[in-house]
């Protein structure tokens, strides 16, 4: 009986051994191919300027600097240090810098990353202002922009200040979202400080 039962004992540990070989031997594998490191680009740029347009052709904006590179999983673009240039509803241009820039594929999401800044220039119909504020989003086609970030708009007259801000340049708005400070200057000041 006992000679029997080691018998059983032998034959079920067999078996088990056997299922696990099968088991492990058709077990899913690891794709071998898979890079653990950060995102390989599909091509670099350096020393470049690149427009984006529309749909009807037109430029929604441009953007230029040292270094660009594409990454070949989602087709965004990084860039690093870049100047660039949106354009508003009137077809007015805002220059500006930023640290770093993504936009996604179809270039329809423009992240200026770090430090932002951006200039309108004075032309006939529209005074210069300047922005400074950090991690600014804009949707170029649609000229929206936000940020969660302090920002400072500085147009003659004014120098705004506040905490987030939302812009749309069809139509001209910017808007300081929280813990606005404004400093104003009367527009006679300027005449009298210059006699």
């Amino acid at each position: 009986m006992e000679r029997r039962y080691w018998l059983i004992v032998i034959v079920l540990a067999l078996f088990a051994a056997g299922t696990e070989l099968l088991l492990w031997i058709n077990r899913e594998r690891p794709n071998e191919q898979t890079f653990a490191g950060p995102p390989r680009s599909d091509y670099t740029l350096t020393d470049f300027t690149m427009d984006a347009l529309d749909t009807a052709g037109k430029r929604t904006f441009q953007v230029s600097g040292p270094h660009l590179a594409r990454r070949g999983d989602d087709g965004s673009i990084f860039v690093t240090t870049p100047d660039y240039v949106l354009v508003d509803g009137n077809d007015h241009p805002w220059q500006g810098k930023s640290d770093a820039a993504w936009v996604n594929r179809d270039g329809t999401v423009l992240k200026l990353q770090g430090h932002v800044e951006m200039h309108r220039k004075e032309t006939g119909d529209a005074k210069p202002v300047d922005v400074v504020t950090s991690d600014l989003t804009t949707w170029p086609r649609t000229k929206k922009m936000e940020t969660a970030a302090p920002a400072t708009i500085t147009q003659p007259g004014s120098i705004l200040r506040g905490t987030g801000m939302r812009g749309d340049l069809n139509s001209k708005v910017l808007e300081l979202l929280a813990d606005v400070h404004a400093t104003l200057q009367p527009k006679n000041a300027s005449r009298a400080a210059s006699k």
